[in-house]
């Protein structure tokens, strides 16, 4: 049996400056869970590895939530297989063309051709970001 771990939830924005006297006052608790995964059963986590991303916020050792369910659209961050290597990028589809773009000018984008086998296996949904 799962059990669940809760987060408390502060009742109004905060500041970043100094503490506000209204942190005393809670709204109720925050599932994670709930509030980072709309589809659980389509829903997994993967850690980042590389820094092809990081103009769209996304760094080395992240936690990227990706949802299967959701069907990928013109700018979608997405994670994808082409030639059986995973990658997450910015995903473009004009002219029949498809194209992954990176999020940090060091990379060039991926020019997916019909010689390449490629697949989404799914569409970013949040990105976890630790500071230590």
């Amino acid at each position: 049996m799962r059990k669940e771990k809760f987060c408390l939830l502060a009742s109004s924005a905060v500041n970043a400056g100094f503490p506000s006297p209204a942190a005393d006052y809670m709204e109720g608790e925050l599932d994670l869970n709930q509030f980072l995964i709309q589809n659980p059963d389509a829903t997994f986590f993967i850690r980042v590895n590389g820094d092809s991303m990081i103009d769209a916020g996304i760094l080395d050792e992240d936690t990227l939530v990706i949802d299967r369910s959701i069907q990928a659209k013109h700018g979608s961050i997405i994670l994808a297989v082409v030639d059986g290597e995973f990658t997450v990028k910015r995903f473009s589809t004009t002219n029949g063309r498809t194209i992954l773009y990176p999020e940090n000018n060091q990379y060039q984008p991926i020019d997916v051709t019909e010689n390449e086998t490629f697949q989404i296996w799914g569409v970013v949904t949040s990105c976890i970001h630790k500071f230590n």
